[in-house]
């Protein structure tokens, strides 16, 4: 019992030290300096439909998909108060056009647009692009 207490006493004493502080690894450093976004998609089904139907990231250029987005995200931002579509699209987009989202972001917004269109029959802009995959 007396080695049980004095072991405890020595625990507690060895607990009580001061922790030191570890330098900071430049990895931490450099992941704190650039921004990362995702993208989350909330729909059903759209994971499994972007993968078997749309084309590599890299089949278009970032400009590309940054120009169809630009005029997506207008346009569904503005249905959004619309009938009969505005209780569909509830959510608003924020899609800065200075914002360099990179071309994995691009490519997936792309999509989900063709998505909305395609697959929901949701009508967003008029003139959108011609041939998008093969449906």
């Amino acid at each position: 019992m007396r080695a049980l207490i004095i072991f405890a006493v020595f625990a507690l004493i060895l607990s009580c030290s001061s922790t030191k502080k570890l330098p900071e690894s430049p990895e931490e450093s450099n992941a704190q300096d650039s921004t990362q976004y995702e993208m989350i998609v909330m729909e059903p089904g759209f994971e499994v439909w972007f993968a078997t139907n749309s084309k590599p990231d890299w089949y278009h250029s970032q400009d590309y998909y940054e120009s169809w987005n630009r005029q997506y995200t207008h346009a569904w931002n503005a249905k959004i108060n619309s009938f009969p579509y505005g209780h569909l699209l509830n959510n608003p987009i924020n899609y800065e056009d200075d914002i360099d989202y990179g071309l994995e972001i691009n490519h997936k917004l792309f999509y989900y647009f063709q998505y909305v269109e395609r697959v929901l029959r949701i009508p967003i802009l008029r003139d959108g692009p011609r041939y998008v995959t093969g449906f």
